[in-house]
């Protein structure tokens, strides 16, 4: 079984989809692994340390892919990569089809088998493979240290000689994986932290880090959850008392991060143009949803906005990559974690159950046809 790790080609991507650690271990299933020169560069792994690690570093794309069983990618390879794939060959990584929905049918047709990692279910036994947790996770770090930057205040409160420094004042909206790790690094900093999301469950978790949890707490928000843990859609008057509550909360804030994400759909506005005119000069708000239309509707992909009245709005590309070594090793587990079970431990072959509910809920297309429910009609 021959794995390729080829170098990642889409902008703005630091990270790699292997480490010198997963390397040993994919060699230890059977695998023969080859890798791209200067594919970890940008996340500090050198071609050395993958040589010595085991892998046959390869000059180019084409011998890297050449005759490989399975290729690991960060991102959905580029249209140049796929000619290079031997029908049959096995892709995983994180696809994203929704944002190229032409893409899926383009690995039909080239007879790829082609995994979404993003799909991996929330199951207990998938935890580890989880790549949407692994790298939100660092994003919300990320995040917090990018507004750190851009406010030209300290965070912290400071007692000096010369007077006191007040704390900053941050707000997290959505507490998920990001969130959370968004109100840590914040409390670290020495911020005093609130944040807001429309699940109970929640509000303990927030205060668990030391927030203050935002919510209209009334009977509606009480029942708001379903038995699987996700939000039912609120009534508009909840909808109205609520953005009523954020306004009121927003206008006192220095640091606002969103992290709302929405699968296969625009991100949902949480900060209006309205709320941002509201907010004081030099505060700064970090949008992570920017890539799929963003939570604040003057946020710009890739760009630093400055409004009218010296609010900042962040809306880096890709934050997961500007922590491209941690990211990559999390990311290159994440694939060692989801192949393993995959790999006979008699012929050191892929043996795939079909059957398998992680396989079923990642699998975008199979022998030549679009097999994921979602896409099949593309």
């Amino acid at each position: 079984m021959r794995i390729a790790i080829p170098k990642e080609r889409r902008s703005n991507e630091k990270r790699v989809a292997a480490s010198p650690e997963t390397v040993k271990k994919l060699i230890a299933l059977g695998a023969e692994v080859v890798v791209e020169a200067g594919a970890g560069l940008s996340a500090a792994v050198t071609d050395e340390a993958f040589a010595g690690a085991g892998a046959t570093i390869a000059p180019d794309l084409a011998s890297t892919l050449s005759g490989a069983d399975v290729v690991f990618h960060v991102q959905r390879p580029v249209a140049e990569e796929l000619p290079l794939m031997k029908r049959g060959a096995v892709l995983i990584a994180g696809l994203n089809p929704y944002a190229d929905r032409d893409s899926v049918k383009a690995y039909a047709d080239a007879g790829i088998d082609a995994f979404a990692m993003e799909f991996v279910p929330r199951i207990t036994r998938a935890q580890s493979m989880d790549i949407l947790s692994s790298q939100a996770n660092l994003a919300g770090y990320r995040a917090v240290i990018d507004g750190a930057a851009e406010y030209a205040r300290a965070i912290p409160m400071m007692m000096t000689a010369a007077g006191t420094v007040a704390p900053a004042r941050v707000l997290i909206m959505g507490v998920g994986v990001a969130g959370l790790q968004a109100i840590a690094t914040a409390k670290r900093l020495g911020a005093i932290v609130s944040a807001t999301d429309v699940r109970p469950a929640t509000k303990e978790q927030v205060e668990s880090l030391g927030g203050t949890f935002i919510a209209v707490m009334d009977e509606e928000f009480k029942n708001a959850q379903t038995a699987g843990g996700y939000a039912k859609e609120m009534s508009k008057e909840y909808q109205a008392k609520q953005q009523a509550l954020t306004a009121d909360t927003i206008k006192k804030q220095d640091i606002v991060i969103t992290t709302a994400l929405i699968p296969g759909r625009p991100a949902p506005v949480l900060v209006t143009p309205e709320m941002v005119a509201s907010m004081k000069p030099g505060s700064i708000i970090v949008d992570l949803a920017v890539e799929q239309g963003g939570n604040c509707p003057l946020s710009r992909p890739g760009e630093i906005v400055v409004t009218a009245n010296g609010v900042k709005i962040v809306g880096h590309l890709n934050v997961p990559s500007r922590t491209a070594v941690d990211s990559s090793q999390l990311y290159a587990k994440n694939l060692l974690n989801f192949i393993t079970p995959l790999v006979s431990k008699e012929t050191k072959q892929l043996a795939i159950d079909w059957e398998d509910e992680i396989i079923k809920a990642s699998i975008l297309t199979k022998g030549g046809a679009v097999v994921h429910p979602a896409f099949a009609s593309a």
